[in-house]
């Protein structure tokens, strides 16, 4: 049997993909090594993380939150394994619905691990061992990301004591000390999650700097919201030794610009250093696709690599590592294989930190602006002046938007508070059409709104803000 299309990889990349192609006519097969679809995202990443992290805050705002609102409640008591079975329910729920579009749009779900043979054939081998060749017009590698170890130290990871965010997200048991080697996204949120349920959570960075390519206004205000929950941290620190103990783990660290190393104990220590690009296996250095140095599928500006009708989209390419993205690029793959004019607009691609407060960003950080020598200016606004922020008790963080300082173009979004991962679009709409700061400050919006602070921040971009 022959197809249009080949996808290799059911993440949001690859289904994304799947689904648009289908859509638009083509006949499509998915080729998945999971038993379930979905990829890392919704089996054991962005989905079953944001289940524990929403139950996790529940968690606290009984015990911290309620009283103040006039809500008095005895002190709320946790059931681990009902709230890994709601995360577990979630996860179901989602790839579910994958093998429902699949069906919908008359796409082939092949199980199974897929190969390249050469341009045009794809193997597929199944659990039993059998394997079976397929032959397409195109194919696409949408095979995501794997965990990243800690660079120079082998670390054995066992899911139990020393965890990836698989293993993060599946705990039997909230540990009493738990180290986070990493202070971006994914160990910024785990850590969130278990310090919420009672854990005493510390962070191992290299960087000076929690967050790494975020604003660095933002990052710094956020670290010190981070503290007062009680995370601790330890920047500017390279990790050398991760090891099991007699009990729990160890975990060494020197400073990155010299002086005297040090060991904590741990009862988990989770690695959260990051991800690479998964091309192992597939048969791509036989197929003569070309890799990059950092181990990605060479593109061009339509996502084809080197070699013909082999293309390449998500993790697995430059850019973000972010599910939006490959989604994205799903899509614009799609449409150009049914002979239309995909792209994505890589300026304008939203980021979240789900913690509480969130925060999000688009577009330029001030950094990269001055690295790049344009002239912009900066509006801000915090939502202690936010009446619906004060009503909510939610008053912490604040909307910054940067604007070209000659054509009041908004060039970047940041924001830290409550809902920020919900708020950030309508600047990345703006930003879509070429929007200006007076643009969306003059643009209405409605009382009381946390949004309103988006709305104040452009207003003070471009002249002053009203109630601040």
């Amino acid at each position: 049997m022959s197809y249009d299309v080949i996808i290799i990889g059911s993440g949001p990349g690859g289904y994304v993909c799947a689904v648009k192609a289908a859509q638009l006519g083509l006949k499509v097969a998915v080729v998945e090594k999971r038993a379930t679809y979905g990829g890392t995202c919704l089996n054991i990443g962005c989905i079953p993380s944001k289940a524990l992290l929403h139950a996790s805050e529940m968690f606290h705002q009984a015990a911290h939150g309620m009283d103040a609102l006039g809500v008095e409640v005895a002190a709320p008591k946790l059931n681990l394994s009902k709230m890994m079975a709601h995360k577990d329910a979630t996860v179901k729920s989602n790839v579910e619905g994958v093998s429902f579009l699949f069906k919908k749009n008359k796409i082939e779900g092949i199980q199974g691990t897929g190969k390249v043979v050469a341009a045009g054939k794809v193997s597929v081998t199944n659990d039993k061992g059998e394997e079976q060749i397929l032959e397409t017009k195109n194919i696409v590698i949408a095979t995501g990301s794997d965990v990243a170890g800690i660079p120079g130290v082998a670390v054995e990871i066992d899911e139990k004591v020393i965890v990836s965010s698989t293993g993060g997200i599946a705990l039997d048991q909230v540990p009493a000390r738990m180290v986070v080697v990493g202070g971006g996204v994914i160990g910024l949120e785990l850590g969130s999650v278990w310090m919420r349920l009672g854990a005493k959570v510390t962070v191992v960075e290299y960087l000076d700097t929690i967050l790494g390519g975020m604003d660095g206004e933002v990052s710094k205000q956020f670290q010190r919201m981070l503290a007062k929950q009680g995370m601790e941290f330890n920047l500017g620190a390279k990790v050398t030794g991760v090891a099991k103990a007699e009990k729990g783990a160890k975990v060494t660290f020197e400073p990155v610009k010299g002086g005297e190393a040090q060991t904590i104990d741990a009862d988990v220590v989770l690695i959260a250093t990051g991800r690479k690009p998964y091309t192992e296996g597939l048969g791509l250095a036989e197929a003569g696709v070309a890799l990059d140095g950092r181990g990605r599928v060479e593109i061009d500006g339509h996502y084809s690599t080197n070699v013909a009708g082999i293309y390449a989209i998500g993790d697995v390419v430059k850019g973000p590592m972010l599910a939006h993205k490959a989604e994205d690029e799903g899509v614009a793959l799609a449409e150009i294989l049914a002979g239309q004019h995909g792209h994505v607009n890589y300026d304008v691609i939203p980021g979240v930190v789900y913690t509480q407060p969130e925060v999000a960003s688009v577009g330029k950080t001030e950094e990269e602006l001055k690295a790049a020598g344009i002239a912009y200016k900066v509006g801000k606004f915090p939502f202690t002046a936010n009446g619906r922020a004060r009503a909510m008790l939610a008053t912490d963080g604040f909307v910054k938007i940067l604007a070209d300082k000659e054509t009041d173009r908004v060039l970047g979004g940041h924001i830290i508070g409550f809902g920020a991962g919900e708020m950030i679009h309508e600047i990345a709409v703006l930003m879509e059409f070429g929007g200006s700061s007076e643009d969306l400050g003059r643009t209405c919006h409605a009382h009381p709104t946390m949004s309103e602070a988006v709305k104040e921040a452009a207003l003070a971009t471009f002249f002053k803000p009203i109630h601040m």
